[in-house]
């Protein structure tokens, strides 16, 4: 593996920087590069690089780029990380699901994930829980799509953009996951009860819902990225990177990167259109759709059209709502079940304790019939004709709900 050591960077006159790409990985799956900025810093640069599987995250990117923040997070002379994702349509779709299909056609224990299945989530979670915890802010561009695995990334890191662009969800409900990758997490912090509603629907957040459900903390337009880049570049860092306490100089590199996007923010959106916040418009509604009853009473309101018009005429005439009803109508049972569930039981788990739940039952998902049906018939056989294993009905009753618990043991 080679490491930043083989960058080439060119200071300009501005004293931000030209660059190249410096990949450390034979097939580039990930791009890693720095740029020089001032008194010898430097800013790290990950490009998620699969654009025509929209950057769909696979194990190896998982643990070079986890390889690679490890090695900067030692690096005093590197103060910020900025992470994209390779095009215009996409930071991330998630992780790469056709990977685990092929390895759960391929393998025939029974009871057990294939292996593939363990070392992808294994080193997904731990990702996710890295940048979390890393002590030098990470810089996401929340650029157009935004699913799964690529929520994870972007809810993980300490300073989130969002663009005109940006289309952000967690559409596990459509192949028999659950929204995982933090997302048991990061659906807690949303307000009004709205991340349930967000992950039994897997509706889709733009940039207002982001900022309002903290997804994100700035907007900026999708063309600026580079206007971005030079504002960290151009930043005042002096006197940071020489404070002796760690936990104090991590404050205040925060607080430069903070300072440096506020004001390329308020800049890059003064010519920018940004849709209304959907979230917002009907907040109201789907409080009290998630607080009518249990997932019974949920789903009964959701799979009936009269119940709707009922209950919340304003959302069930709304199209933003319509295309989540939908998702909803065609999902799992048992990913609704499941992603219910773990709403509840996250509620006053600390993140370690979220990211160890999600392994046992993002595996658990993997072993029962419900992902292949999903995946078969979104992404293999693209006929949106899934069998699923149970409907709803059959989830709720005591055998149905033995088996929704059951994701929930430890599996072996």
């Amino acid at each position: 593996m080679r490491n930043d050591e083989n960058v080439s960077v060119t200071k300009t006159s501005k004293g931000a920087a030209t660059h190249s790409l410096s990949s450390v990985t034979d097939n580039d799956e990930v791009l890693f590069e720095t740029i020089d900025i001032q008194q010898g810093l430097r800013i790290g640069l990950i490009t998620l690089n699969r654009e025509k599987s929209l950057n769909a995250l696979t194990t190896s990117m998982c643990q070079l780029i986890s390889v690679q923040l490890t090695i900067w997070e030692t690096d005093d002379s590197l103060v910020a990380i900025v992470l994209r994702g390779a095009g215009e349509r996409a930071l991330c779709a998630g992780g790469d699901i056709r990977n685990l299909y092929a390895a759960r056609q391929q393998w025939d224990g029974e009871g057990i994930a294939p292996p593939e299945a363990v070392d992808f989530f294994t080193n997904e979670y731990h990702l996710d829980t890295q940048m979390h915890e890393y002590h030098k802010p990470i810089i996401t561009w929340g650029n157009g799509i935004v699913m799964g695995g690529g929520m994870g990334v972007l809810s993980s890191s300490s300073h989130r953009i969002v663009t005109e662009t940006t289309r952000a969800a967690m559409p596990e409900v459509n192949i028999g996951l659950f929204p995982d990758a933090t997302g048991s997490w990061f659906l807690q912090r949303f307000p009004a009860k709205s991340g349930l509603f967000m992950g039994l629907t897997g509706a889709d957040a733009n940039a207002n819902d982001a900022l309002l459900c903290n997804l994100a903390d700035f907007r900026m337009n999708s063309q600026d990225f580079d206007k971005m880049v030079q504002c960290l570049a151009e930043a005042d860092w002096s006197n940071v990177v020489t404070l002796k306490n760690k936990q104090f100089q991590s404050l205040k590199l925060n607080n430069v990167v903070t300072k440096a996007l506020s004001q390329c923010s308020m800049e890059s959106i003064k010519n920018t259109d940004f849709a209304p916040s959907n979230i917002a418009k009907h907040l109201s509604s789907i409080q009290n759709l998630m607080t009518c009853g249990g997932l019974d009473k949920i789903d009964s309101i959701l799979m009936s059209d009269e119940q709707l018009q009922q209950f919340c005429p304003n959302l069930a005439n709304d199209p933003w709502f319509k295309s989540a009803l939908g998702n909803y109508r065609y999902g799992c049972p048992v990913t609704k079940a499941i992603t219910y569930e773990m709403y509840q039981r996250a509620h006053n788990l600390s993140l370690s304790e979220v990211m160890a739940l999600e392994t046992n039952v993002a595996l658990h998902c993997i072993v029962y019939p419900d992902f292949s049906e999903g995946v078969r018939a979104l992404l293999i056989d693209k006929d949106r004709n899934p069998k699923w294993s149970r409907t709803m009905e059959e989830c709720l009753d005591l055998e149905g709900q033995a088996y929704i618990q059951g994701h929930f043991e430890e599996l072996h």
